[in-house]
């Protein structure tokens, strides 16, 4: 059995947020990725509350990619430690989540 994920990963510009975005699709480790622009972020860092303009990157890809996604996006982000959360899908149209594990498949 497959499981579907949604990836939420915050950018500090549009210019990161579409290098990140094109590499892991070029790779195979994303079928899809929204760039969501002008989000304010509002957290703790360092024992300061900070306030941030950001992108959000939603990265639709399966748990067999996770791992290698999350080590590419650490490799290539500008954050010492960016936001990576995944969150599973629970439900989606057949047809587009057999596109989303065929788009990441490495063989393919």
């Amino acid at each position: 059995m497959h499981q579907e994920l949604v990836i939420f990963v915050t950018a500090p510009n549009r210019e990161e947020a579409a290098r990140l975005a094109e590499t892991i699709i070029v790779e195979r480790l994303a079928a899809c990725v929204n760039i969501i622009p002008a989000i304010e972020s509002i957290y703790r860092w360092q024992g300061n509350i900070t306030h941030d303009n950001e992108v959000l990157l939603l990265i639709k890809t399966t748990a067999a990619r996770y791992s290698e996604l999350e080590q590419r996006v650490k490799e290539l982000h500008s954050y010492t430690t960016p936001e990576i959360i995944a969150l599973k899908i629970e439900r989606g149209s057949d047809a587009y989540l057999h596109w989303l594990r065929e788009s990441v498949t490495k063989d393919a």
